[in-house]
């Protein structure tokens, strides 16, 4: 296996928890300072992670 492809879904994988981890703290939110910057971080760090991953597999050509 192609260890490009795997770093890819590795990102992949950590941006979606990330950004589920978002939903849930945009779910739970009651206001405040610090929900909002938990919110801003983990969001662009999965948005980040998530696009990279992707990225990275599809950019990966297969080699038989």
């Amino acid at each position: 296996m192609n260890i490009k492809r795997l770093f890819g879904a590795i990102l992949t994988l950590l941006g979606s928890i990330a950004l589920i981890y978002a939903a849930v703290v945009f779910v739970n939110a009651g206001g405040g300072n610090h929900n909002t910057r938990l919110l801003v971080v983990y969001g662009l760090l999965g948005l980040l992670f998530f696009g990279s991953g992707v990225g990275l597999i599809r950019a990966t050509k297969d080699e038989a």
